[in-house]
């Protein structure tokens, strides 16, 4: 009998020690995901949830286009998931992307402008003695999970803690990749600047900690001013949303106008007639902030794909052409150098003048350093 009950006696206590390591393992991803709530956001109430209401944007309970669009188009006989997984596009550098440190931290007065690029959509524009940071994103996924979603292929070139003062933080939509729970957080902790976003974006801030008086929210053509330097909110053709509800709060272009210089940011968007009219209306621009990667013709109508971008820069009258939302996240299936292998050749057939920073680069508008094609060497 004795004989017989060992083997029971071991089984119980595999199974004990089988309970503890699931239990463990339980604990281990509900603290991992403990953050995960919060980084969806908030929720509109009161009299946010009012003003969204009066926005000519919203009707039936979302926010709309100008023109009818659809995140995903029908594309028969093509499978995205396998794709995905079996495609041949290379979708990753095969070396380190080279960083570059942002060197002096003064800027100049009266006309002076440059832009420094961080990687993905995150930059700095330095406009006539004000600094403006645009879609900060440091952590090192775009996703509400410290476990899945788009991992970094570069580190940030600077720490939060080494961002100078900035005036202002601008927001064009709230995306992963263009809103991040923890560097709004640190932010928040380090800066004094005012959180300048559209309309409903807020609610997210909110739920962070950003103070009241910190949070700017905007329809498109309001205008914050900031001591003279005017942050426009601009039309753009794109969707929002964190978790499964789509389009509760707005997305937006940005026009930084100075009074004599002139930045347009497209954050995400499509290429949509509203480039011409925001030309007309806030144009000519000394810079433009191009959204130029994560395109397919799956979705084309909520991302620009590179030559449209060019063709976007022309309808808005800009000047020199800094491509953004590229080489930082693996967020679609063409090739990592794709988008700016071919807006440079578009840029160079279409006589546009570009400048292509490495991430950290400031690029001096009036005195940009030549494309040298930096990206194709870690290709």
């Amino acid at each position: 009998m004795r004989a017989e009950q060992e083997p029971t006696g071991r089984r119980t206590s595999g199974g004990r020690i089988g309970g503890i390591a699931a239990v463990a393992a339980l604990a281990g991803l509900a603290w991992v995901a403990r953050d995960v709530p919060a980084a969806l956001g908030g929720r509109l109430t009161g009299a946010r949830a009012e003003r969204v209401t009066r926005s000519p944007q919203f009707r039936d309970g979302t926010f709309h286009n100008r023109a009818s669009t659809r995140t995903m188009v029908a594309d028969p006989g093509r499978n995205l998931l396998r794709e995905l997984i079996f495609g041949k596009q290379k979708r990753r550098p095969s070396a380190a992307v080279p960083l570059v440190r942002p060197g002096d931290t003064t800027i100049g007065t009266s006309h002076d402008l440059s832009v420094v690029w961080f990687g993905h959509a995150s930059a700095l524009i330095e406009v006539e003695g004000r600094r403006v940071l645009v879609d900060p994103v440091w952590s090192q996924r775009c996703s509400p999970s410290a476990l899945v979603g788009p991992k970094r292929l570069h580190e940030p070139p600077v720490t939060l803690a080494e961002l100078p003062t900035v005036d202002a933080i601008l927001i064009s939509h709230d995306h992963y990749d263009h809103l991040d729970m923890a560097t709004v957080r640190e932010l928040v902790a380090r800066q004094r600047a005012p959180f300048v976003v559209p309309l409903g974006v807020g609610a997210h801030l909110d739920r962070w900690g950003v103070p009241a008086d910190r949070i700017v929210e905007l329809d498109w053509s309001q205008t914050h001013d900031l001591g003279g330097l005017a942050l426009t909110a601009t039309a753009a053709q794109h969707f929002s949303g964190r978790g499964l509800r789509r389009d509760g709060t707005l997305w937006s272009s940005w026009v930084v106008a100075g009074a004599h210089r002139r930045v347009f940011y497209t954050g995400d968007s499509g290429y949509f007639d509203g480039y011409a009219e925001i030309g007309e209306q806030h144009g000519p621009f000394d810079v433009t902030l191009m959204q130029i990667g994560a395109y397919d013709r799956a979705w084309p109508t909520i991302h620009m794909f590179p030559e449209e971008a060019v063709a976007a820069h022309l309808d808005l009258r800009g000047g020199l052409l800094i491509p953004v939302h590229w080489a930082t996240f693996n967020l679609a299936l063409h090739d990592w150098s794709e988008p700016v292998n071919r807006l440079w050749a578009e840029a160079k057939a279409r006589d546009v003048r570009l400048a292509v920073p490495r991430p950290g680069e400031r690029v001096v508008v009036d005195d940009p350093v030549p494309v040298d094609g930096w990206w194709q060497a870690v290709a």
